[in-house]
């Protein structure tokens, strides 16, 4: 009998949509703007228009191609997939000028890559005639079964066979830092960059997307699901791979945040001082399931008793995990919980076939029809 439920947020309550055109935006700034590679300056701005920014997704992404790709392999958290995006392209950048500048690569790919590598590599870069092509991403990465993070790893197993350099570099380190922060100077713009990161913005005039969120159903209807799961005794939560602020803000303006206690609310920030705390676990992400036990022991757990939690956990099936991908999903079965699968997140209802090969528990059209299987 199911007693506890915890819900994803992104592609369950709220759309992802804005946070993918954020990603866009990030891998096009961090291509052509000043403050990066610069390969166009001309070509980039801070204030683009719905129709633009929807072009340059469709070219990023591929029509959300790249998307659908990295979450059917797993990954869930938009740096992720940005980062691996961005690397992915890098690496082809340099690939066109190996012959010509390959001391130059091997001293790159042997240090950290932060903006200011990124500013040297660019200079480089503009005295050829590069070309951007993301097409080649889904011919490189559908030659391997790695999934989650071994995704990262991929690329410098890509960096040796496109630029014949042996290196480590291409795993979570400052080129992932770098392309964190330029998304959340996207998304939360910048009156909450600082905040948000940590770390004023390097590049202002960003408006941000934090007030503009959209809704997977009627908030009152969202609403009215919470008050009938406290009205029947059911223990709710968060398990999401949003920042707090990019959690916590967004319940507060649609009324939500009263159903929930903020100790079941884990966000992506208690990813990250885990992560701080005990590096060699990295990552803790999902589908790792550390973000779904802090939420059902309401952070009574340290981080470590968290990770030597055994698994699958006592009574598993009285818990009930509500998420829109497989990462989700594969948090719930290490868990032994029980899994939901909503079809509001990126592939909508054609993730229905993919869900049914792994015989999920439920697939609901939407959150809101909870109530059904209850």
């Amino acid at each position: 009998m199911i007693k506890t439920i915890l819900f994803d947020v992104d592609g369950v309550f709220l759309s992802e949509e804005r946070y993918f055109d954020a990603s866009a935006l990030t891998v096009w700034e961090m291509l052509y703007s000043p403050n990066y590679l610069a390969l166009k300056p001309g070509k980039f701005k801070t204030d683009y228009n719905n129709e633009e920014i929807t072009e340059i997704r469709k070219w990023v992404f591929q029509n959300d191609q790249i998307l659908k790709f990295q979450k059917s392999r797993g990954l869930n958290a938009n740096w992720d997939m940005i980062y691996l995006t961005f690397s992915h392209q890098l690496i082809h950048l340099l690939s066109q000028i190996k012959e010509f500048e390959s001391d130059k690569i091997v001293k790159w790919c042997q240090a950290p890559i932060d903006r200011k590598v990124l500013l040297e590599i660019g200079q480089v870069l503009r005295n050829y005639s590069v070309v951007v092509d993301f097409s080649l991403f889904l011919k490189d990465f559908e030659r391997t079964e790695a999934s989650k993070q071994e995704l990262l790893g991929y690329l410098n197993k890509l960096a040796f066979e496109k630029l014949g350099v042996k290196t480590s570099i291409f795993l979570k380190g400052e080129l992932w830092s770098v392309c964190e922060h330029v998304s959340q100077e996207w998304y939360v713009g910048d009156e909450y960059v600082l905040v948000s990161t940590g770390r004023t913005p390097v590049q202002i005039g960003k408006k941000g997307f934090l007030a503009n969120e959209t809704t997977l159903a009627p908030k009152e209807e969202i609403a009215k699901l919470f008050e009938f799961l406290k009205r029947e005794g059911y223990e709710i939560g968060i398990g999401t791979g949003r920042p707090e602020l990019e959690t916590i803000k967004p319940f507060v303006h649609l009324d939500w945040l009263k159903y929930f206690d903020v100790n079941r609310i884990v966000t992506a920030d208690d990813v990250l001082r885990a992560e701080e705390k005990l590096p060699e676990w990295k990552p803790l992400s999902k589908p790792h399931p550390f973000t779904y036990l802090m939420g059902l022991y309401q952070k009574k757990l340290s981080v470590q008793e968290c990770l030597d939690w055994p698994l699958p956990i006592e009574n598993g099936e009285s818990v009930l995990i509500v998420g829109d991908s497989l990462a989700d999903f594969m948090a719930a079965q290490q868990m032994g919980a029980k899994f939901a699968a909503v079809l509001t997140g990126l592939s909508g209802k054609a993730a229905r076939a993919e869900f049914e090969a792994y015989n999920v528990d439920f697939i609901l059209d939407s959150v809101v029809d909870l109530k059904k299987i209850l």
